[in-house]
C-alpha cells in the first residue's frame, strides 16, 4: 500500500518560486515608495508613487499565492 499523504514536489516548488518573486516585490515596492514620497516636488512623482503602490500590491498578492500553492501541494485530497 502507497502512502497518498505525499507532498507534490512540482506544485511545491511553484508555491517557492511565486514567494520568491513575493520577496523580491516587498523590497522594491517599499523602496519605490520611499523614493516617491521624498521627491514629492518632482514631475514623475505621481507615477512613480502609483508605480510603488502597484509593486506593494503585487507582493500581498503573491505572498497569498504562494502560500496557498505551498498548502495546496501539502495537504491537497487526491
Amino acid at each position: 500500500m502507497e502512502n497518498d499523504n505525499k507532498t507534490d514536489k512540482e506544485l511545491l516548488g511553484k508555491g517557492l518560486k511565486r514567494m520568491g518573486v513575493c520577496l523580491l516585490f516587498m523590497f522594491l515596492g517599499p523602496t519605490a515608495l520611499h523614493l516617491a514620497f521624498s521627491n514629492d516636488e518632482k514631475p514623475l512623482y505621481i507615477p512613480l508613487l502609483i508605480f510603488a503602490l502597484m509593486l506593494c500590491v503585487l507582493a500581498i498578492v503573491f505572498l497569498f499565492l504562494g502560500i496557498n500553492t505551498i498548502m495546496n501541494s501539502i495537504f491537497k485530497k487526491k
